[in-house]
């Protein structure tokens, strides 16, 4: 029995970042131009951006006002392209796997995936890399603007995995400030795993355990101390 396994019941994973190497901007912007002219829309490359750097419902909306869309068709449409350029660069070897997640698939407790990646996309992926038998449950956002809402940090996905593994004795693994907020917001303990591309990522909140590797969680380091001197 390893380390997280002495632990904990259950081990959650977000994705990006920490399964599977980021999508790139460039795709997550070319989507967005593809749901755009689908209706006939030319978007300025700074509404591009809005919709990686700033994406929230307020975004959606603002943007499709501008443009004289109906915000929930949009929305709906750009989830589609969303998914379909990460489908293409998971089949072409550009998001691929990190070398370290046949950790998971060794892991003696049940596991799950929690990410604010579509679900749809989340499917995918875990049916392209033959996951199936490593995860009892995967949730990604709703194609939905209430699905965006209910992005980490709010932890209503992360709940909803919590219920399905049945067990609060959990640990989330997760690459971004967002990770580890909805982790202390279910009340469960949180590991930041600092990949190449978060090395020098500030969190706003001390997670639970630094780890650099999901090697690492064979042997979990010991528990960080937040600013108060308290285990979190």
């Amino acid at each position: 029995m390893t380390n997280v396994e002495s632990r904990y019941d259950a081990v959650v994973f977000d994705n990006d970042g920490v399964l599977t190497h980021p999508t790139s901007e460039s795709l997550l912007r070319e989507a967005s131009r593809n749901a755009f002219e689908a209706f006939g829309v030319d978007p300025t490359p700074n509404d591009l951006r809005a919709l990686v750097a700033d994406l929230s419902t307020e975004t959606v909306r603002s943007l499709a006002d501008r443009y004289g869309l109906d915000a929930a068709e949009f929305w709906s449409r750009h989830e589609t392209e969303r998914t379909a350029v990460q489908l293409t660069a998971i089949r072409n070897g550009d998001k691929p796997l990190y070398d370290d997640v046949e950790v998971v698939t060794d892991l003696a407790v049940p596991a799950a995936i929690v990410s604010n990646n579509q679900h749809a996309t989340i499917e995918h992926i875990v049916t392209e890399f033959g996951l199936e038998a490593s995860f009892e449950a995967c949730y990604g956002r709703k194609p939905t603007l209430r699905g965006l809402d209910r992005r980490k940090p709010n932890p209503s996905y992360l709940e909803t995995a919590l219920a399905a593994l049945d067990t609060e004795s959990v640990l989330y693994v997760g690459d971004s400030r967002v990770d580890v907020a909805a982790a202390r917001a279910a009340g469960v303990d949180s590991a930041f795993i600092a990949r190449p591309h978060r090395r020098e990522y500030r969190l706003d909140a001390e997670p639970t355990y630094r780890i650099e590797s999901l090697a690492d969680l064979s042997r979990l380091p010991t528990r960080s101390l937040d600013a108060t001197g308290h285990h979190p």
